[in-house]
């Protein structure tokens, strides 16, 4: 069933005072909306588990129990486009068109990676075939897009991967892309600013940390505090919360002022470029190509913020196909055409490591052009933070209409639509992450959160299509499963077979015909469900292969992000075990402890 389809009770305002009534309801006197700007306990811990230290002493007994329930509970489309909604009290507006997504794609995505990272890896891992580093995220980045469309066209909500994976993969998995959600939308953000503090110091000095305190005592990559990365954060953030049409529009006009200025960048690298710096092509070898294809694919992050969107757009249907398609299948060749014209203006052992097109251009001896790149690359920073704030904001509320984090940040605005609270416990932590942490400790964190989200994404499109609960037959159910583990395995032993560097190609080819024959096998199962508009084509080789590349990038990142990610894990699985299990087991099971309550009230009346 889609959002259309539902009965018309179902889609008014959650605020309105015009919605329909019972016979049963009529007398009732309707409650007067109440106050946005609160703070109490009851806002942030409605649960019963939380009342008091006597009933959260009791839920955490029953943890195991609870933990087995969420393992094994998966959400409906119902739960998450009608019920979580009634958490925030009032409704976003629909004011987006396809226009609108595509500009909103360009803009969160041009400058999240493409200004600030293309110098870092074509220095460091790539050389000039940092080109096939940007064309393999790229195909990869077109592969989560497909899925995530489909989801976004049949679940317009704002939770994205999170509503996505809640539905087809239950609640526990859910909260884990959750956690890896957020700490994607902080540690993003962070980077965002620093990068813009760097371009910005290297237009007023050549030094990129020029702006930046430095602290001695503070451990390397977090002693150079950058209080100018906090203020634009804030600024970019502030403007987010006063308004989603006025924001998308503020984005779309600047964003084509940025084509112009890209194409200026292409046409100069072309016309100054110099086939020798290409040689060599792989000077880190084929390893560097795909080391640098892991941490760049941060360049193609903020498509699944776009997806966010999809609550607060005007016709789901056509809009966001277009919108994230199109613009992914633009930016991919972009991308490209930058980063050949890079390579061919500098040799990649000159080329700067924080701010890459404004030093390129000073190097040709067009100076006037890098005061012109580093505008542009700002503003693509700028537009990126502005986005990347309204998506991540919607996320964390979707996450706060579920119970996983206080309620409280699910709360919508009456006046502007948006979630300010979700909007400032971002802004607020990626802030602080900002101020301390340096570019290279952030990337790589985000590029194992990211990839490991889009990868579950193409594992919840293939539960989606072949499985259907109480429906799918048994037999077929174990069949699925067993192709589906056979494609991820293969998928993880290709990948640790490169990580070690193992010499010849048997490894390859046994490792690639368990993921063939894992694929052809789903292919000839029973589809249990078809898209209802818009569908991932050839199902199930496109998921299968994102599964495989985003593995396979996951493997080819170094070990301190493996460290670092579940370092972060570990820290979000204590919190669920103490909190989010019991919050939402409470969530999912109201109804049934109201029952409860009122059996209790009623005893409690007749023996009085």
């Amino acid at each position: 069933m889609t959002i259309q389809e539902y009965p018309q009770e179902l889609k008014t305002p959650l605020n309105s005072s015009t919605s329909s009534t019972t016979m049963e309801d009529s007398p009732k006197t309707q409650q007067p909306p109440k106050q946005y700007w609160r703070f109490s306990k009851q806002d942030f811990f409605p649960e019963p588990s939380f009342h008091n230290f006597s009933t959260y002493k009791n839920a955490l007994t029953g943890t195991l129990t609870r933990l087995k329930n969420r393992l094994l509970t998966r959400s409906t489309e119902t739960t998450e486009l009608i019920e979580l909604k009634k958490e925030s009290e009032n409704e976003m507006k629909q004011c987006l068109t396809w226009w609108d997504l595509i500009w909103l794609g360009f803009g969160s995505v041009v400058g999240s990676g493409i200004f600030s990272i293309t110098g870092q890896e074509t220095r460091l891992n790539a050389g000039p075939s940092i080109i096939l580093s940007y064309g393999i995220s790229g195909i990869s980045a077109l592969l989560s897009v497909f899925c995530y469309t489909e989801f976004a066209v049949e679940i317009p909500i704002a939770g994205g991967s999170f509503s996505f994976l809640r539905v087809e993969l239950g609640d526990f998995v859910a909260f884990i892309a959750a956690g890896n959600i957020l700490l994607e939308a902080i540690v993003g953000a962070a980077g965002l600013g620093r990068s813009w503090s760097s371009y910005f110091a290297t237009i007023i000095n050549k030094n990129p940390d020029f702006l930046r305190i430095k602290i001695e005592s503070f451990a390397q990559g977090f002693n150079l505090l950058d209080p100018l990365a906090v203020l634009v954060l804030a600024l970019a953030n502030w403007i987010a919360m006063t308004g989603t049409k006025r924001t998308s529009i503020l984005n779309w006009i600047s964003s084509i002022v940025s084509c112009g200025v890209i194409l200026f960048i292409i046409i100069v690298g072309f016309i100054h470029g110099k086939s020798e710096n290409l040689v060599p092509f792989f000077p880190f070898g084929a390893g560097g190509v795909f080391r640098a294809a892991a941490v760049v694919y941060w360049s193609y992050t903020g498509f699944d913020m776009v997806a966010n969107l999809a609550e607060e757009t005007k016709k789901p249907s056509r809009d966001i196909p277009l919108g994230l398609v199109g613009s992914m299948s633009m930016i991919s060749v972009v991308y490209c055409l930058m980063a050949l014209a890079l390579t061919m203006m500098v040799k990649y052992t000159e080329v700067d490591v924080n701010a890459a097109y404004s030093v390129a251009f000073e190097g040709i001896g067009m100076n006037w052009a890098k005061y012109l790149v580093g505008i542009c690359a700002l503003k693509g920073m700028t537009t990126s933070m502005l986005v990347g704030s309204m998506g991540q904001s919607r996320y964390t509320t979707q996450i706060a209409r579920a119970h996983m984090i206080p309620p409280w940040f699910a709360l919508v605005h009456p006046k502007t639509g948006t979630p300010i609270y979700a909007t400032l416990l971002t802004t607020i932590t990626s802030c602080i992450l900002a101020l301390f942490t340096s570019l290279d400790v952030l990337s790589s964190v985000f590029s194992f959160s990211t990839l490991s989200i889009f990868m579950l994404m193409a594992v919840a499109l293939l539960v989606r299509r072949y499985y259907v609960t109480d429906v799918t037959l048994k037999y077929d159910l174990v069949k699925f499963l067993l192709c589906l583990f056979v494609v991820i395995g293969s998928s993880i032993a290709a990948t640790v077979l490169w990580s070690t560097d193992k010499k010849g190609w048997v490894g390859y080819i046994v490792t690639g015909g368990f993921w063939l024959l894992g694929t052809l096998g789903m292919a000839l199962l029973p589809k249990q469900r078809l898209p209802k508009v818009w569908g991932v084509p050839l199902v199930p080789w496109i998921p299968s292969l994102s599964i495989g590349m985003n593995i396979f990038l996951i493997g080819s990142l170094g070990k301190a992000a493996f460290y670092r990610f579940f370092i972060c894990s570990a820290v979000m699985l204590i919190y669920y075990v103490l909190v989010g299990v019991h919050a939402t087991y409470d969530m999912a099971h109201h109804d049934k402890q109201d029952s409860v309550i009122e059996d209790g009230k009623e005893s409690s009346n007749q023996m009085l």
